[in-house]
């Protein structure tokens, strides 16, 4: 899981000299990159914490002073800081630098580019996402804040002192969308304040002061003394600034409900279908349409269905024994260990790594993921965790195929690996969700041939999954695109087999929440077997499935368009 959640990320203004050659052009893209990277680093206390473990190593010295409120002046200037940084960007003539920093360029320009439209769009976004906003992932971040010298405490503390400023700083915008009319649903808006209120009601804050006095009890640089204020102090700071903010949210959200519409979809929307295309070309990595995408979906959703229609046909047995190959291994530390062992064929060898498996706190877990990968410092990747969420609505899910998505050879897998190759720092903080999900989606469907199943299960679970996948993208461009009503898309399910009311409800409402929510992994899976199919073409009798997967994980996460440039200049050096 990529952290996501509103950054007040005014990139420096950098003087960048164009039209260079040979070891210069290379020496002061590089420098450029850095400070960028610098920049996004120390925007806040947690942004820093999660990028670096050692900040000075990277040039950085003027650390933040927790999350910086902003107004909506400062949002005017985000877009000519990022507009004037995009320019520099291409003042570099690309032709000029190495091939490593030719792909750091084309991957900074794909992001930027991305960025300039995020900040046009910012009337229609919504901050407080229940899945994925800044109040829902907050309290697991704290839980995992770093903590190993007296500066990480510092940025702690002034981290949770800013953080009613912040949250005050966000709720202005949700309180300028009054006037414009681009106020989420009343739905999605009750649903995040049941969330903040379960968090509040439940002492949701428990977690994190365990998680504090675990980290403040093995630090030898305090004294006793020391260590009793430290603890004073945090209590004082989640009574008297965190609860409160959660509770100030709580009570300004609920004044603008009488305001939301009931109709979420953005098609719904003055201006909806532009920001929802805009969210396609972001949680895609492509520039294809809503349209065209639900034409691809629609295909491969047949396939599947067909594929799984012969098999019950030809092999009926198959789908009453498949499910116990996935049930095999109950222990997430034995399903890790297994799917280690059976990549190693198929995927680049990787370094030993060490991962903890911890639980969603109760207070958190009908509002999160059913699990998470948080990606480590990238001065320290050892540090990997993985969250399982053990609410009652995800203990029916399979447990080798979440950890094969969050773990090996998905997300922990592919962070790792990419870590390994030491790359440009900025390459680690640019964020493209098509990529990492779509591959941990690929890696989920593609660990079923390491069961011990025959062909036909394989098959069964694998189109199984993806025909999932295709439906829930098909409903997300169906209500936001399409405006499909509730009754559409209950007919719509219907059709492929999902009949009960109360699960249409739930999908619409968890789409009408988190717009574009299961773009990334779909398309994002779809796009890198289109690659695949298109790389094996291209490499014929040398390809395998360990030459494709070493491309795709060294080239690392970037648009598709990118990607594909990739394989040409990886196809001219071959021939």
């Amino acid at each position: 899981m990529k952290k996501r959640f509103f950054a007040l990320f005014l990139l420096f203004s950098l003087f960048i000299a164009g039209c260079q050659t040979g070891q210069d052009a290379n020496a002061d893209f590089n420098t450029f990159c850095m400070e960028t990277f610098r920049s996004y680093a120390a925007s806040d206390s947690l942004t820093l914490n999660y990028t670096l473990m050692s900040p000075k190593k990277y040039g950085i010295t003027d650390l933040p002073d927790g999350f910086s409120s902003f107004s909506l002046h400062d949002l005017k200037q985000m877009q000519t800081s990022t507009e004037n940084t995009l320019a520099r960007l291409r003042s570099f003539a690309s032709k000029n630098l190495s091939r490593e920093d030719r792909l750091l360029y084309d991957t900074l320009d794909a992001s930027l580019t991305l960025s300039q439209e995020d900040i046009r769009m910012l009337a229609h976004s919504y901050s407080f996402d229940p899945s994925s906003g800044i109040q829902a992932q907050l309290p697991v971040l704290l839980c995992e804040f770093i903590l190993t010298d007296k500066q990480d405490y510092d940025q702690y503390f002034s981290l949770l002192k800013s953080i009613p400023a912040y949250f005050n700083s966000l709720t202005a915008l949700e309180k300028a969308k009054q006037k414009k009319g681009t106020l989420p649903s009343a739905t999605t808006i009750r649903h995040t304040i049941r969330q903040c209120q379960e968090f509040v009601d439940s002492s949701g804050t428990d977690a994190i002061e365990k998680s504090f006095e675990k980290s403040i009890n093995s630090a030898s640089f305090f004294s006793a003394s020391e260590k009793k204020e430290r603890l004073e102090k945090h209590r004082k700071l989640l009574s008297h600034s965190l609860f409160p903010a959660y509770k100030n949210l709580i009570a300004e959200l609920g004044k603008l409900l009488p305001f939301a519409p009931n109709d979420g979809a953005l098609a719904a929307y003055t201006g909806g279908r532009a920001y929802y295309e805009y969210l396609v070309k972001e949680k895609t990595g492509t520039i294809s349409s809503p349209d065209s995408l639900f034409q691809m979906l629609t295909k491969k959703l047949s396939e599947s269905e067909q594929k799984l229609a012969t098999l019950a046909a030809t092999s009926p047995s198959s789908f009453l024994t498949c499910e116990k190959h996935t049930s095999k291994y109950e222990e997430p530390k034995s399903i890790l260990t297994h799917l280690k062992k059976k990549i190693r064929t198929d995927f680049p060898a990787l370094k030993k790594q060490t991962c903890h498996i911890r639980a969603v706190d109760s207070s958190l877990e009908n509002f999160l993921s059913p699990a998470f990968y948080l990606t480590p410092p990238i001065d320290e990747p050892a540090t990997n965790v993985i969250y399982i969420n053990h609410a009652a609505k995800y203990r029916r899910q399979n447990l080798h195929a979440t950890l094969a998505h969050e773990g090996y050879p998905g997300h922990l897998f592919q962070n790792c690996y990419f870590r390994e190759k030491n790359k440009h720092p900025l390459r680690y903080v640019l964020n493209f969700p098509a990529y990492t999900e779509g591959y941990a989606t690929y890696a989920e469907i593609y660990s079923y041939q390491f069961l011990d199943a025959t062909k036909e299960e394989i098959d069964i679970l694998q189109n199984n999954a993806i025909s999932t996948h295709c439906l829930y993208a098909l409903c997300d461009i169906g209500i936001h695109a399409k405006h499909w009503n509730r009754k559409k898309l209950s007919d719509f399910l219907s059709n492929h087999g999902i009949v009960t009311t109360d699960n249409a409800r739930a999908i619409y409402e968890t789409i009408i929440d988190s717009p574009g929510s299961y773009l990334p992994y779909t398309i994002g899976y779809l796009e890198i077997c289109r690659i695949r199919d298109t790389f094996q073409k291209a490499a014929g009798k040398y390809y395998s499935p360990l030459l494709f997967h070493t491309f795709l994980l060294d080239t690392g996460p970037t648009s598709f368009p990118v990607l594909e440039r990739q394989i040409n200049g990886w196809l001219k050096e071959k021939t």
